[in-house]
């Protein structure tokens, strides 16, 4: 839930960069919580609940897949090559820093950017 909340939090920040794991946990959170959604709607018979709740999420979801492919040392206009973009999601991402920021994987990256919020 920590990286669902994470991305929440960074709602429309499409600067940076996403590991997989932050990606692909927020896409399994978000999948169980529309699956959730769809079946209360159901219930209640209320179909555009599970509308309601896709169009909130689609920017941090946009900006969370643009991070991840930045994360690769790719422009985020590939998010809009089909299947290209699957690759690019799966694949590590560069080590060390590169044009849009540090390495996330890095602990004394974020370390350091904790201590500068602080």
């Amino acid at each position: 839930m920590e990286w669902y909340l994470k991305v929440l939090k960074n709602y429309a920040n499409f600067n940076g960069r996403a590991r997989r794991k932050e990606f692909w946990m927020f896409y399994l959170i978000n999948f169980i919580i529309a699956f959730v959604i769809g079946i209360i709607a159901g219930m209640i018979s209320f179909p555009l609940l599970g509308t309601i709740y896709s169009l909130a999420v689609l920017v941090p979801t946009l900006a969370v897949g643009v991070r991840r492919i930045h994360d690769g040392n790719k422009s985020g206009w590939f998010i809009l090559i089909p299947f290209y973009n699957l690759y690019l999601l799966i694949i590590e991402g560069d080590k060390g820093a590169n044009e849009y920021g540090e390495d996330p994987k890095n602990e004394s990256a974020e370390a350091n950017a904790e201590l500068l919020d602080a």
